[in-house]
């Protein structure tokens, strides 16, 4: 008996179904069935499905009350081979795929629909083409191949099965939702905002802060307006080249105070206002469609209602059901402990194999127990931060641990140079310069010092500044970019085998996982379930780590608090 099944749905309206062997090809007859549920529901003793999209398939399975352990995405693994082989950005779909596999002209993918409020239909169902099982299998049968001519075959089989596995979690907590109280989230939009106005202009506290901006400049400004702004500062005698809140906050003017408060409380009112709970937030819960994999980083993004840049102070709208809790666990300094691991470095994974504060480690090895100046370095180190002070830090962690050093250093060589940089399972940085300028963006690479107070962080916690330059197609930056990417990518693969084994765990509980992002993961549980979930939580991670990296003396802790709100939990 296989324990491996392909699955595709027919165009009436069914299902066809076969067994596959270890080559990828089948080992019985194609089966017609009439109700997709029942077919999968009927055949508890299939360890893998393979299909083409689990956006097609796995929601109208949830839907239906099935639930499985294991999938293999076919379009997902495309996506990642593509990478793999250097050919990012080539069209990625199953009939893509096939196409090339025969020699024949390749369709374009169909293109991405924008997420509606409300909506659970799949990402790209409305539009796809259909592709027959026996095709299917064909494809499936040639990337089982293509694996065995990777670099390292087993971490790139790991990897397609780690992020078809993140497919399904996607897919079960877009399901799930978020718990999401709608009157504590009026309740802090009136604190905030003040009342309402007819006819949708600006509540009362933004009309306020906005008169307060007019008359420090002594003229009405906009203050929504960045070119308005810049110009009532020009006319002060102030000249600023953005309204970024780090410039403006640096400035001596009367109007500065008001404008920042201004533009913390614009933000919330145009992206986590009163339009946006009625868009989005539906019978307890908001849904956002998370996607796996949304960036060449493998980090995830959510396809409309900025699921993954939740204010602090609107967290706390995020409540547990009566009898509930909310496990919110975060990693502890998640990329230095993964370029430990990478990088082999003795000194670094001796220090990223305590529980204690790696920064804190660092410093007092290299940096004389100034935990700021190492936590800047070793940061530095992975986001290419080399000029000025940086330059001096990045030259005190090579002395103490230099093949952490090297390693990305290399990675920014590779990067320069055009060459493929990969992350420890193989997930691929594309060397092309419009490609890679893509891919820096829409991974978000922060600038070090930029905060945003609004989101609770840097980096891929909230709301960015963006790197100056990334934006070009100079080999420094796309070396700069995959410096980070062989860290932030390999972090993204250990994440996946983080939720693949928490999932895992919680299989026979009544707890769901309902939000994750980069380093922070949410399981919404009974009271009762709450400490064996902040065990699955430790367990999953040490597991992932193994997993991920093999055998090493790194470890990674999370910081995890039981909490009704969300926001109680920083």
């Amino acid at each position: 008996m296989t324990d491996r099944w392909a699955l595709a749905p027919a165009e009436d309206g069914g299902v066809e179904i076969a067994p596959l062997g270890p080559d990828g090809l089948p080992t019985g007859p194609v089966r017609r069935e009439a109700d997709l549920g029942e077919a999968v529901r009927g055949r508890p003793e299939v360890a893998r499905w393979v299909w083409r999209s689990t956006a097609e398939v796995y929601p109208r399975l949830l839907a239906t009350g099935v639930r499985v352990e294991r999938c293999y995405d076919i379009e997902d693994a495309e996506t990642l081979l593509l990478g793999h082989e250097g050919r990012y950005g080539e069209p990625r779909s199953a009939a893509a795929a096939l196409a090339r596999l025969r020699g024949g002209p390749v369709p374009p993918d169909p293109p991405q629909r924008a997420a509606e409020p409300g909506s659970q239909s799949s990402l790209f169902e409305p539009q796809a083409v259909h592709v027959p099982l026996a095709d299917l299998v064909e494809v499936y049968a040639d990337q089982q191949r293509r694996h065995d001519r990777a670099a390292h075959p087993e971490r790139m089989r790991l990897l397609t099965a780690a992020e078809s596995a993140g497919m399904l979690v996607a897919a079960e907590m877009n399901r799930a939702g978020l718990p999401w109280s709608a009157e504590v989230h009026r309740r802090v939009l009136h604190e905030l905002l003040g009342e309402r106005y007819a006819g949708g202009g600006e509540p009362r506290r933004l009309a306020e802060l906005a008169d307060e901006v007019s008359a420090a400049f002594g003229r009405r400004v906009r203050p929504d307006l960045p070119a308005d702004v810049i110009k009532a500062f020009a006319q002060a005698g102030i000249k600023i080249r953005s309204t970024r809140r780090w410039e403006i906050e640096s400035l001596d003017h009367p109007a500065v105070k008001p404008l920042v408060e201004y533009k913390k409380l614009y933000r919330i009112w145009v992206a986590h206002g009163w339009s946006w709970l009625q868009d989005w937030v539906r019978e307890g819960r908001f849904r956002p469609e998370f996607l796996a994999g949304g960036t060449v980083t493998g980090r995830w993004v959510t396809n409309g209602g900025g699921g993954l840049q939740i204010p602090k102070v609107i967290r706390r709208a995020v409540v547990a059901d009566p009898g509930w809790r909310l496990v919110v666990a975060d990693a502890d300094q998640m990329e230095p402990r993964v370029l430990a691991a990478i990088s082999r470095d003795p000194g670094l994974m001796e220090v990223a194999g305590r529980e204690s504060d790696l920064y804190q480690s660092v410093s007092d090895r290299a940096f004389s127990g100034d935990r700021a100046q190492a936590k800047l370095a070793v940061l530095g180190a992975v986001y290419g931060q080399t000029s000025g002070d940086g330059l001096k830090n990045l030259a005190a962690l090579r002395r103490r641990f230099p093949k952490a050093v090297a390693y990305v250093d290399e990675a920014a060589r590779a990067g320069e140079e055009g060459r493929l940089v990969r992350t420890w399972l193989g997930r691929t940085c594309p060397p092309a310069a419009g490609a890679a300028d893509d891919a820096a963006e829409e991974a978000g690479i922060p600038v070090l010092e930029a905060e945003d107070e609004t989101t609770g962080g840097s980096g891929a916690q909230g709301a960015r500044e963006w790197v100056p330059g990334y934006a070009s197609s100079d080999a420094r930056a796309r070396g700069r970019f995959a410096r980070n990417f062989v860290v932030q990518g390999s972090a993204a693969d250990w994440a996946l085998l983080l939720l693949a084994a928490l999932r895992q765990a919680c299989s026979g509980m009544a707890a769901e996982l309902v939000f994750f992002q980069h380093d922070e993961v949410i399981v919404h549980c009974p009271e009762e379930e709450a400490e064996a979930v902040v065990t699955a939580i430790r367990e999953a991670a040490e597991l992932a780590g193994r997993l991920t990296f093999g055998q090493t003396p790194v470890r990674f802790p999370f910081t995890t608090a039981v909490v009704e709100c969300y926001a109680d939990a920083k």
